[in-house]
């Protein structure tokens, strides 16, 4: 039996340029003109093009002066912590890359994004959005010192930190937005101001449609009224604790990773619509947060990729992403409770199945349906799918774990090209792992190399 070797990728997105193996092509469609969803959805998908980072960070990416870029690299989650204007809540697991293998990005626990007020209280220590606005003349000094522990402080180059808080101010709308407040408060006005996060825009977030300086935050002087309408972002002078933010906000990323999106960028927000052709029909007109973020971890050869070029901040980024879809339809079937209860009909006997016995808890728990993945009715099916295969076929004959090798010939092309290594582009890696795995399916399956197949299962 030969080694089966697909090669480079070699295949684009017709639609949005987005780089793929011709085995990732939608299934049915013709061979001499391959389509393809994982990126765009084939058309339905059309998000403003990234553009390119401003040259400061774009000598620190591609490593022109290599002692800076390295210190830069190595170091990238503190920089960017440093100019962050929220902080997440998730706690980072730090032992597990106490071993010595690939960096591993691990969260526990619940992974919000909080903000706190304009300016710091009483003695406490500018932090976070605060930096932008309290004693900037110091301010190299504050954002070392607010994000970096005493033993960490000789690894960060403050020529960087300067760098890149010139850079911001130039760049950024959000940075220039908090720089206004700090205007406002130089002048003496101290009291009665707040910084208005504009959640609602005019434009639809598609291509070539984006929000003007006015949508993105206003200054409020004089007004004591409490607007908790919609998604916007109040930040208050002072006397509030730390405010959790809407995943569904538009600036929700930009504010959390400024390196990322150094422009202030919008990001995923609700009601952005599909690209439907004349006639086509569609159950749902909008592009969901999952599609969204699908859309932008493509590697495309016609705008940026430095999204995916910022290694260990990258892997927090597709980590954060991950807990906001999964947050997002959490609170979906939180909030549908109604509809799925037809669908779980046995709620009252899965009560009765773990023993409870007070009634008063009997039909309110939030109960998760099958579709949700690792959710224990999920687990459950696929279990008793495949147990239900096995009582009609019989025992199995063949139980196969199929694993990955990041040093296959595929992977290393493709990373070698874009001069990275496969810790950092796990993405490449899953869907390298995915072709061979079908591939290997199709061989038992279908070529029968062990045979006739009844009956086959993979199990989640």
């Amino acid at each position: 039996m030969e080694i089966w070797n697909f090669g480079e990728p070699s295949c684009k997105c017709e639609r949005c340029g987005a780089i793929f193996w011709y085995e990732e092509r939608t299934s049915g469609r013709a061979r001499r003109m391959p389509s393809f969803g994982l990126c765009c959805q084939q058309g339905k998908v059309d998000l403003p093009p990234f553009r390119e980072p401003p040259a400061y960070l774009t000598k620190l990416l591609r490593k022109d002066n290599r002692k800076r870029s390295k210190n830069y690299m190595q170091n990238i989650r503190l920089y960017n912590s440093m100019f962050a204007f929220t902080t997440m809540g998730g706690k980072v697991d730090t032992e597990i890359n106490n071993g010595g293998g690939p960096y591993v990005f691990r969260m526990n626990g619940q992974n919000y994004h909080r903000i706190g007020n304009l300016l710091p209280e009483g003695e406490d220590k500018p932090r976070w959005a605060q930096l932008y606005i309290y004693d900037t003349e110091n301010e190299v000094k504050n954002r070392i010192n607010a994000s970096t522990s005493e033993d960490k402080r000789e690894s960060i180059d403050p020529h960087i930190v300067e760098g890149l808080k010139n850079m911001l101010d130039r760049d950024n709308i959000l940075a220039k937005k908090f720089r206004m407040a700090r205007d406002r408060f130089e002048e003496g006005d101290y009291h009665n101001v707040r910084l208005k996060l504009i959640n609602k825009r005019r434009t639809d977030g598609r291509r070539n449609d984006m929000p003007s300086a006015t949508e993105v935050a206003a200054l409020i002087v004089n007004d004591t009224a409490e607007n908790r309408k919609g998604r916007d972002i109040i930040v208050q002078y002072r006397d509030t604790k730390p405010r959790r933010i809407s995943q569904k906000h538009p600036k929700f990323m930009a504010m959390q990773y400024p390196l990322l999106f150094p422009y202030g960028e919008d990001g995923y927000r609700e009601n952005i619509p599909y690209i439907l052709k004349e006639g086509a029909k569609c159950k749902r007109k909008h592009v969901t947060m999952l599609e969204y973020y699908a859309y932008r971890i493509q590697q495309r050869t016609n705008q940026s990729m430095h999204l995916l070029m910022c290694e260990k901040l990258t892997l927090q980024f597709i980590v954060d992403a991950l807990a906001c879809i999964l947050q997002y339809r959490l609170d979906w079937i939180k909030t549908h409770q109604g509809n799925l209860r037809t669908e779980l009909y046995a709620g009252l006997q899965d009560t009765i199945d773990r023993g409870d016995t007070r009634a008063d808890q009997v039909g309110k728990r939030i109960l998760l349906p099958s579709t949700f993945t690792d959710s224990p009715r999920y687990k459950a099916q696929n279990f008793q799918d495949a147990m239900a295969i096995c009582r009609w076929a019989g025992y199995p004959d063949l139980f196969v774990t199929f694993t990955c090798n990041t040093a296959w010939p595929e992977i290393q092309a493709m990373l070698q090209e874009v001069g990275q290594t496969a810790y950092e582009r796990p993405d490449i890696v899953d869907r390298v792992f995915h072709i061979k795995l079908k591939e290997f399916m199709r061989d038992i399956r279908e070529r029968g190399y062990f045979g006739k197949t009844l009956a086959s299962n993979i199990p989640y």
